[in-house]
């Protein structure tokens, strides 16, 4: 690195990202947490750049260096509102970077959208989900709706997955935003024997677990495996997981590290998606990686199960579901699908050139 350059100072948010920055802590995290995992990670790689990520209170040091990036503790999820305020404040504080970027609407989105506002900083912002773009959310919380709104537009830049989305937030909100895929770190493929029909996520409504469920309940004949665990506020996990330790055919597990996963994909003749919507699940660059053909209900961002023939969507039609599994077990039919699933990810998803991308728009926008 050039010694008269000065290396841009970014902070990524996401309080239940430590999980996966250090995995001998077991609790649960998602999606959005992957995501801004391999692209902080990554992005540390490069001597031009400086990376911190606030994650939330783990019992873990104040301030600790992992994957070469300053990891700065936060928010208690115990403590009440006004403690994870204040410590959430003072953690932006000292990350003292030019540029925050945080995933997911939360009251986090809020306050850090004010502190760039106030601190004269860049607030970046990446949606997670459909429903955060196409008028759901606005629909659903009003005043909320409201503040979201507010936060997007003093945004310097807003991320999407799909155009779909960009689309959507552009008719539902009037806020210009950049399409950049989720990225993954490329593992190699090997052959291994599959067995089994794959589902993995939290509980969460949204991704309709209990429809995983049924489908084991409708194919007897077939061995499923489903890892699932508790989403924050579900209320009605213990009855899932005895629906689902009801049937033989039915392996349920309730968490597993992240570093254990991959053998999970590999061993899959398919991977099944029930949720309502998303914007563009992790598990469906996972599954691509290894060469595991999609199933899913609702989920199609783009269009691109059908545009790079790497699954199947049912159109939220249960009953289709089904039968599009049983043709897909036809006949091994899933094998070539999966071969094109795995090219699919390979052009598209890989973080090495994805990263490539968000670095363009971090040097520009430092430069104003």
């Amino acid at each position: 690195m050039d010694p008269n350059i000065k290396a841009i100072k970014i902070c990524f948010i996401a309080p239940k990202a430590y999980p996966l920055l250090n995995q001998d802590i077991k609790e649960v995290f998602g999606g959005a947490e992957v995501d801004l995992y391999f692209l902080a990670t990554e992005l540390a790689k490069d001597e031009n750049f400086d990376v911190s990520f606030i994650t939330a209170d783990y019992g873990q040091e104040k301030i600790e260096t992992i994957e070469g990036i300053k990891v700065i503790k936060s928010v208690d999820f115990q403590k009440n509102a006004l403690n994870g305020t204040i410590r959430f404040w003072q953690a932006l504080r000292k990350a003292e970077a030019e540029m925050y970027m945080i995933k997911t609407i939360s009251p986090g989105m809020f306050l850090l959208a004010l502190f760039c506002r106030l601190k004269k900083k860049a607030f970046l912002y990446r949606t997670s989900n459909t429903n955060d773009c196409d008028g759901t959310y606005l629909g659903q919380h009003p005043v909320l709706g409201r503040i979201y709104k507010w936060a997007l537009r003093t945004a310097k830049i807003v991320f999407v997955q799909n155009n779909t989305d960009k689309d959507d937030l552009k008719r539902t909100a009037s806020v210009a935003s950049v399409v950049i895929p989720n990225g993954h770190r490329l593992k190699q493929l090997t052959e291994n024997k599959r067995n089994t029909i794959l589902w993995i996520g939290r509980s969460a409504q949204i991704k309709k677990p209990e429809l995983f469920v049924k489908l084991a309940q409708e194919m007897p004949a077939e061995q499923f495996t489903m890892i699932c665990q508790q989403a924050t506020g579900d209320n009605k996990y213990e009855q899932l997981t005895a629906e689902a330790e009801n049937l033989e055919n039915l392996e349920f597990i309730e968490r597993i590290g992240f570093d254990e996963i991959d053998s999970y994909f590999q061993r899959a003749k398919v991977f099944v998606n029930t949720s309502e919507a998303e914007g563009f699940p992790n598990t469906f660059i996972q599954a691509c990686m290894f060469a595991t053909p999609i199933l899913s209900l609702n989920v199609n961002p783009d269009g691109f199960l059908d545009k790079y023939n790497c699954g199947i969507c049912c159109g939220n039609d249960f009953n289709k579901l089904v039968e599009s599994l049983k043709l897909m077990l036809k006949e091994s039919r899933y094998k070539q699908t999966g071969i094109n699933a795995r090219k699919y990810v390979q052009q598209q998803h890989d973080i090495k050139n994805v990263v490539e991308e968000y670095k363009e728009l971090f040097l520009r926008l430092a430069e104003k």
